[in-house]
């Protein structure tokens, strides 16, 4: 674990919501406090669009404040349809995810992919972002997955993007991914679609 001087924080921002299976799944992105960044893990959606409107995509205003990092823990059009806010920042992701994502059909919204401005930093994978957060390959629901691990007080703390949707797949854990976020051994994992992080079990 690094040592870093001050307390990192993650908080949840509720920036969507879209309707799936008869229910509102929530949207989240999540800003990570660090001593020496403000760091954005994925960056929602800011706009409607015809492709996804089958799934009755609800904004919510957001502002996450000034920013110095973006990570994508994938690509997906809920994932990246708020990069352009963030023109001139460097956008960390997984380089599968970032080939996948340019030359795959139907697997997300090229445009907001590659909004004007956007620039990527492939990463291959593991990478220490900074003191007390760093980038794990997690695939799974991509092939290019990745996962934040925020160490903070003696603490581990695992934003999991898709990783897992719901908490049962991680109670549960059929990827490779999803076995790697548990063996991390963390005491909360922040996901995107949902309002509390998983926990593990008591005991």
């Amino acid at each position: 674990m690094s040592d870093v001087d001050g307390q990192i924080t993650v908080t949840p921002m509720l920036v969507a919501d879209l309707g799936v299976e008869g229910e509102r799944m929530p949207v989240y992105v999540h800003v990570v406090e660090h001593p020496d960044a403000r760091v954005l893990v994925d960056t929602g959606f800011t706009e409607l669009h015809p492709a996804v409107a089958d799934m009755d995509p609800r904004l919510h205003a957001w502002d996450a404040g000034s920013i110095d990092i973006v990570i994508n823990t994938h690509l997906h059009f809920d994932h990246v349809g708020g990069n352009h806010r963030f023109a001139g920042r460097p956008i960390y992701v997984q380089r599968q995810e970032l080939e996948d994502a340019r030359t795959l059909e139907d697997y997300t919204i090229p445009d907001w992919v590659d909004a004007p401005g956007v620039t990527y930093v492939p990463v291959d994978g593991e990478l220490e972002l900074l003191p007390g957060v760093r980038l794990v390959p997690a695939p799974g629901h991509t092939r290019g997955s990745q996962v934040v691990v925020v160490e903070s007080d003696g603490r581990r703390v695992v934003i999991a993007g898709d990783t897992a949707v719901w908490f049962g797949e991680l109670d549960e854990p059929t990827t490779e991914g999803q076995r790697r976020v548990l063996a991390l051994d963390p005491a909360a994992v922040w996901l995107s679609h949902t309002h509390e992080p998983w926990r593990p079990p008591a005991g």
